[in-house]
């Protein structure tokens, strides 16, 4: 009973320190074993892998890609223009034992801070040897990658792979872009106002061109119509002459009747003439005839 009692204890106390001493690694994550904060193994393959109880402890790591938004950043290209670009970058941890040795226990917070910085650095370096011309374009790949290649190498010192960098982000500052909108609106009024005039100009000029036309055809128009009317004139009198010509009385019976017909209407201004008067030669006739051929 005594020898149970003792060998109990020591039992449980061993399946504690066997079960302390075994730890899992999953297929996400790498694994450093530290021993009085010495790195003294890696462990990189999924499953179970064995540490010291007390005297070593485990620290992992996220072994996928993972991903780091970089803040606003102001930045002046070649031509002085100022931009203001966000990016973000796609990056893992290659080597568990250097990134402990740089960034100790901050772990992936500290990592990201430096990162940051070299982001950063890289992002101003080489976008301030370009326009802003070719930072707005569409085609900005070749500035990306210079982007990242320049950060490989310093990320390379934290244990970080960097894999892509991305600009998510070009726009001005806000007193530059509403400068630009100043500008942009000045600009499109000018334009606006260039346009009304030239529209003015040509309505002035097709106003112009249909007045003359109107000019033109009210002219031919009253020239032919003059025309016409010297020519019915002339066709008219030759028929009076030829009237005339055939029978000089009845020639003169006609225009006496025209006289009496444009003069005797009611309206008319008096007159005040003898009866016998010429006039009134076919009125004082009894065979309407003038009262001289009727003497003769």
């Amino acid at each position: 009973m005594r020898k149970t009692t003792f060998i109990l204890p020591v039992l449980v106390l061993a399946i504690i320190t066997l079960l302390s001493s075994i730890f899992i690694v999953d297929e996400r994550e790498k694994a450093l074993v530290l021993q009085f904060g010495q790195i003294k193994s890696v462990k990189e393959d999924p499953g179970l892998a064995f540490k010291i109880p007390l005297i070593q402890n485990v620290v992992t790591y996220d072994d996928r890609i993972l991903s780091r938004e970089v803040g606003p950043l102001e930045i002046t290209p070649e031509d002085d223009r100022r931009l203001v670009v966000d990016a973000f970058a796609r990056y893992r941890i290659t080597d568990v034992r250097q990134f402990r040795r740089a960034v100790g226990a901050g772990g992936i917070a500290t990592a990201e801070t430096r990162l940051d910085s070299i982001l950063r650095s890289q992002t101003r370096a080489i976008l301030g040897t370009v326009s802003s011309d070719d930072i707005l374009s569409s085609d900005r790949a070749t500035l990306m990658l210079r982007i990242r290649n320049g950060a490989i190498a310093e990320a390379r010192a934290l244990g970080l792979e960097v894999i892509d960098v991305r600009l998510k982000r070009t726009d001005l500052p806000q007193a530059n872009l509403e400068a630009t909108f100043s500008r942009m609106r000045a600009e499109r009024e000018r334009e606006a106002a260039d346009e009304i005039a030239r529209g003015e100009e040509a309505a002035q000029r097709v106003r112009a061109q249909a007045d003359r036309t109107v000019v033109e055809l009210v002219s031919e128009a009253q020239r032919e119509a003059e025309v016409i009317r010297g020519e019915a004139d002339a066709e008219r009198n030759a028929i009076f002459a030829d009237a005339y010509g055939a029978d000089p009385e009845f020639f003169e019976f006609y225009r006496s009747l025209s006289a009496y017909s444009h003069s005797l209407q009611e309206g008319n201004s008096s007159m005040v003439m003898s009866p016998n008067n010429e006039f009134f030669n076919y009125l004082r006739s009894s065979t309407g005839r003038a009262l001289e051929a009727a003497s003769r």
